[in-house]
């Protein structure tokens, strides 16, 4: 059922922003934010999640595997409430406004490199079903999900995505799904409205048992070896964004529910 009223939300908000309906200006909600203080201003136990999740996105929590048990409403509730979308918006306005500071080149080697999941795919019918990262990974069942090609646009990265190309900038999708991912996760971009891009990179062989920002690095430094210039680099976990060939500027996109090394 959770998975079935995500869909539907998402798809009304896709729907809703390719359309120009009023309802891109107001977003659909599924859960607020709950407050996590009394009226009458005592601290409610649960309060220390806020400031955890705070510690996930600066990078000051690392090298943790699940979210606190404690805190998975919480994660639960901003996910699927309206603060995640209003945070990825403030997010993606500003990727945009530093995109429209540059003087394109005309050359076609100007682009702009996406993480996949949980920045251009959410995953959320998902973790929805697996305490938003509370419980802990399970590979198999995340690569189950994965085949069924059913991840949907993250709205704001989707208007990012389309405004970046209308401007004359190239997209390239850098994942760490792997190889034998590449049919579906081609097929699920573009169900989700991305249709066009420059490469979809996904992760060889050859990197296992390397670090995500060893593996991405390696790859943004071949894109800029073959004369691409990265103008943007945007992406939901911390590895997408550090190492070597970062960019000109990188954007953080919020995900309290996992951490990739």
């Amino acid at each position: 059922m959770a998975s079935l009223i995500l869909q539907i939300f998402f798809l009304a908000v896709i729907l809703a922003t390719s359309q120009g309906s009023p309802l891109s200006y107001y977003p659909l909600q599924i859960h607020l934010l709950r407050s996590k203080w009394g009226s009458g201003g005592h601290h409610v136990p649960g309060m220390s999640c806020l400031s955890w999740r705070l510690a996930v996105e600066t990078n000051n929590k690392i090298g943790w595997s699940t979210v606190p048990e404690e805190c998975e409403d919480y994660v639960g509730h901003y996910m699927l409430g309206s603060q995640y979308r209003e945070d990825s918006a403030v997010i993606t306005d500003e990727a945009f406004a530093h995109a429209k500071t540059f003087k394109l080149a005309g050359d076609g080697k100007d682009i702009w490199v996406f993480d996949v999941d949980e920045t251009t795919l959410s995953n959320l019918p998902y973790y929805a079903k697996h305490g938003f990262g509370a419980e802990p990974y399970n590979s198999t069942a995340f690569n189950q999900w994965v085949f069924t090609g059913e991840a949907l646009a993250l709205p704001e990265s989707l208007k990012l995505y389309r405004k970046l190309l209308s401007i004359g900038i190239k997209v390239v999708f850098l994942t760490g799904r792997s190889e034998d991912q590449r049919a579906v996760t081609s097929n699920n971009l573009k169900n989700a409205g991305y249709h066009i891009w420059e490469k979809l990179i996904l992760k060889s062989s050859s990197y296992s048992g390397k670090t995500a920002v060893f593996y991405k690095s390696s790859e943004r430094a071949k894109l800029e070896k073959k004369g691409y210039r990265i103008i943007g680099n945007i992406g939901d976990q911390w590895s997408d964004l550090l190492g070597n060939s970062v960019g000109n500027r990188t954007f953080k996109l919020p995900d309290p529910m996992y951490y990739i090394s």
